[in-house]
């Protein structure tokens, strides 16, 4: 409601008596963030990763801290990492699309909507699903012979596997 001095005293005062109060935690960081107290906001924030690594609050908390130093190399990494907790969160989505574009504004985004990241994300979690994973797939039938380019590339075996376990795991996505 836009009282962070408040927050902040509150949240300080109920840690001098709970510091393991991870939610308490977060949101002293989330108001010292909003009154631009960067470094206490990631100190309290990287607290909380320390202890809840998956705490979506406190990594996109930290990813806003990088943010707003201008550091968006930092700021990227932990957007994704957020992005991987709130798949299809349209506004983590879009904050990671223009981020990847101010530090690579020549590389492409897929028509289908799927940045560079996001594709690879789904292509890995789909090779999750196959027998043997990626180094199951990628392996060659038959050891290749002295001279590689004189013979056929080998066959990925399981290819069908593979196309199966992407298929599905977009079925499962969607769903």
């Amino acid at each position: 409601m836009g009282s962070y001095k408040d927050a902040i005293q509150t949240c300080r005062s109920g840690l001098a008596i709970h510091p393991g109060y991870l939610s308490a935690r977060v949101t002293l960081g989330r108001a010292l963030l909003e009154m631009n107290e960067l470094e206490a906001a990631q100190a309290e924030l990287e607290h909380v990763l320390k202890s809840a690594p998956e705490n979506l609050a406190a990594i996109r908390g930290v990813a806003e801290v990088h943010h707003r130093r201008g550091a968006l190399g930092e700021a990227l990494g932990y957007y994704r990492s957020a992005l991987t907790l709130a798949r299809h969160d349209p506004d983590l989505e879009q904050t990671v699309d223009e981020i990847s574009r101010a530090l690579s504004p020549d590389r492409p985004v897929f028509d289908d909507g799927l940045s560079f990241e996001q594709a690879s994300a789904e292509f890995l979690a789909a090779l999750e699903d196959l027998p043997g994973g990626l180094e199951g797939a990628l392996a060659p039938e038959e050891p290749l012979g002295a001279d590689p380019f004189e013979q056929e590339p080998p066959a990925l075996p399981g290819l069908l596997h593979f196309l199966d376990a992407i298929h599905s795991y977009r079925q499962k996505k969607a769903v």
